[in-house]
């Protein structure tokens, strides 16, 4: 089995090592991390100035590849660069803290693993969810579980990416999940700098709503994670509204051809 791994922790993050040892008796696992913490960066690739990969050496004297870009950036240049054949699964990870509801839309962490979807290739994003500690264990053994089952049966290839919040301490079991709708309020704190200038500093608190979706009776993401479960939600990357498809084509009729 070849295993790709990637994360937005950068690329001496202990939840990376962690995972990679965890994974390293099921197969040939190439490293290709972002060279520093690249978290927040949502989807974005760099165009504008070189990749520079480094080979770099593992406290536990393995290695893998250091790259001055964005944990997209990562995956893509492992798949079509650094690796000889294709990997058989992406995994990102571990990170440190969740990636629950809409946060996803930001995560380095869920975008790496989107580019391995995007290639067809079956792909996990694994975190732990809690910023108290950095006990990796849980998270590391249940992706060395989840990894040979999502490969052998060749699930979600060109499909959806798993993505996997793990609940710090023993988990109770686990849940299958959907997304649910994360808000943050005081978003902006502004401040002066020595020169009397103002800036602004993005932190703010969390605010998590359940989404009205009657039709789904799966469990909230962090419902699931804040009883102590571990957290299993499928996403993929296509944008499309299907259910108002219909309500488009209502007002195009509405507006008509002739004005065109």
């Amino acid at each position: 089995m070849r295993i790709l791994i990637s994360n937005d922790d950068g690329i001496n993050a202990p939840g990376l090592l962690k995972l990679k040892q965890a994974l390293d008796p099921l197969g040939e696992v190439l490293v290709v991390a972002p060279d520093r913490e690249r978290s927040g960066t949502g989807h974005g690739i760099t165009v504008h100035k070189p990749l520079r990969p480094k080979q770099i050496s593992f406290s536990d004297g393995t290695t893998g590849w250091s790259v001055n870009g964005t944990p997209a950036d990562c995956v893509k240049l492992g798949i079509e660069a650094l690796m000889d054949d294709t990997p058989d699964i992406v995994i990102s990870g571990i990170n440190w803290g969740a990636n629950l509801g809409t946060d996803v839309l930001y995560s380095g962490t869920v975008s790496a693993a989107i580019e391995g979807i995007i290639n067809g290739i079956p792909s996990v994003a694994i975190s732990l969810a809690t910023y108290e500690n950095k006990d990796f264990e849980s998270a590391a053994r249940f992706a060395a579980r989840v990894v040979p089952v999502i490969t052998e049966n060749k699930f979600q290839r060109g499909c959806s990416l798993i993505n996997i919040n793990v609940p710090p301490g023993s988990p109770k079991g686990v849940k299958v999940t959907r997304l649910g709708n994360r808000r943050y309020e005081n978003v902006f704190h502004k401040r002066i700098d020595p020169r009397g200038g103002v800036y602004y500093w993005m932190a703010g608190e969390p605010k998590d709503m359940t989404p009205e979706r009657p039709k789904f009776d799966a469990d909230i993401d962090f419902d699931a994670v804040n009883n102590g479960f571990i957290s299993i939600t499928p996403l993929h990357f296509d944008l499309t509204d299907f259910n108002g498809i219909g309500e488009m084509e209502k007002i195009i009729g509405l507006i008509g051809e002739s004005s065109l």
